[in-house]
């Protein structure tokens, strides 16, 4: 198998079968993306990825991380950043089209780029959480001065973040919003592997995860996921703010996360597609 559609169509394994990756799944099995058919899903509790599939209308194999790309042509990749190297690297030596929904990760693993140019890999990073990242891609063409990412989440959403375990800040029994991060895109990710993969992605849309700002706010007065980009460029300047529902399952997570993710795969083999 290419990394290329044959005859316009895809076959697509997802890693992790939480919040983002059933609804994917689920989104594939039924038949909702033209062109694109699921053939294999990877998860650490086998039995429960099974009884997850019980309602499929034709469920698939429940393989290892480390073999999804030998059974698509396309792996999506929702897994704990702890786990992002036993998809990425696999699917990046075999060829494949890889969709890592673990951005923060990839940012410690850019060797994967130089790989994916030898073997034909191509890595597409989902918009995510965010909103506006093809006019962030649009302004990097010419000369970007500043780029910021404000966040604000409820405190559920980021407790146990290793930044704030590691410096002792607490975000239990707030009264009033609290910035618990300032720094670059890049710190952020690593501080916050489960909060800001929507860091990272702007970073890699623009001017870079280091030359990317970054704050976090821990805010008891919101009920979804805040994000504000302002963007200085030569060419415009834009501000642009999302609030995101949490996901149910995952309150880390926003729910227009997995439809993004859908939106990219159908983008693979659409006969039109708008936007940069």
């Amino acid at each position: 198998m290419s990394a290329q559609p044959a005859a316009g169509s895809l076959t697509v394994a997802v890693g992790g079968l939480g919040a983002i990756g059933l609804a994917v799944a689920k989104a594939l099995d039924e038949g909702r993306l033209e062109g694109l058919r699921l053939t294999a899903v990877s998860a650490r509790d086998v039995a429960k990825a099974q009884r997850a599939m019980s309602g499929f209308a034709a469920p698939v194999p429940v393989v290892p991380l480390g073999e999804l790309a030998e059974h698509a042509d396309v792996v999506v990749e929702c897994v704990p950043a702890a786990a992002f190297a036993d998809v990425a690297g696999p699917t990046v030596e075999r060829g494949r089209i890889f969709m890592p929904i673990s951005v923060g990760a990839l940012l410690r693993h850019m060797d994967l780029v130089d790989r994916a140019r030898q073997t034909g890999a191509r890595i597409i990073v989902p918009t995510g959480a965010l909103i506006g990242l093809d006019a962030v891609r649009a302004a990097a063409e010419g000369t970007i001065r500043e780029v910021r990412l404000v966040t604000r989440k409820p405190p559920l959403g980021l407790a146990g973040a290793p930044y704030l375990v590691e410096n002792g800040i607490e975000v239990e029994g707030l009264t009033e919003a609290k910035r618990v991060f300032e720094g670059t895109a890049r710190e952020g990710a690593a501080g916050f592997p489960a909060n800001v993969n929507v860091a990272a992605a702007l970073s890699l849309a623009g001017i870079g995860p280091d030359a990317t700002r970054l704050e976090i706010w821990a805010d008891p007065a919101v009920t979804r996921n805040m994000h504000t980009i302002t963007v200085d460029a030569d060419s415009a300047r834009f501000t642009m703010s999302i609030e995101n529902v949490p996901s149910e399952e995952n309150p880390k997570t926003g729910k227009i996360t997995a439809l993004s993710v859908i939106a990219a795969l159908r983008r693979l083999t659409a006969p039109l597609v708008a936007g940069t």
